[in-house]
């Protein structure tokens, strides 16, 4: 088990805002795709409602508002860690559910740290 441990891949936390008519779909997507995974645990993410704002230019197809008018919607920002090797298609999956035609998302590369060792040094001081 400690060997696996010491191969652990590269992770990333992926952020995306959408709908909240739309946020269990792609929850439900992600985590499908392999998104929040920790430990012995799936479907893992976190959660917080905002205000979205956008303003659709001339060759949008808006899924909510109008083009050339200001629009505010209620949204959630959905956050889920994601092993390197399912980063694709947690991506494919988050689109594939998403409503909106250009997805507002981000990902960040995360440093795991190993909690042994942090221990360990606690222990020593």
């Amino acid at each position: 088990m400690l060997e696996n441990r010491n191969k652990m891949t590269k992770k990333y936390k992926l952020v995306v805002f959408v709908p909240v008519t739309h946020a269990d779909k792609v929850r439900e997507a992600i985590g499908k795709a392999g998104a929040g995974r920790i430990g012995n645990y799936s479907f893992c993410s976190f959660t917080t409602k905002g205000t979205g704002r956008f303003k659709p230019e001339e060759r949008a197809k808006p899924f909510i508002g109008k083009v050339r008018e200001l629009e505010q919607v209620e949204e959630e920002r959905v956050e889920a860690i994601c092993d390197e090797r399912v980063i694709s298609e947690v991506v494919a999956a988050m689109k594939s559910a998403h409503p909106y035609e250009e997805v507002a998302y981000d990902l960040y590369s995360l440093e795991i740290l190993d909690n042994r060792k942090i221990i360990n040094k606690r222990k020593q001081l």
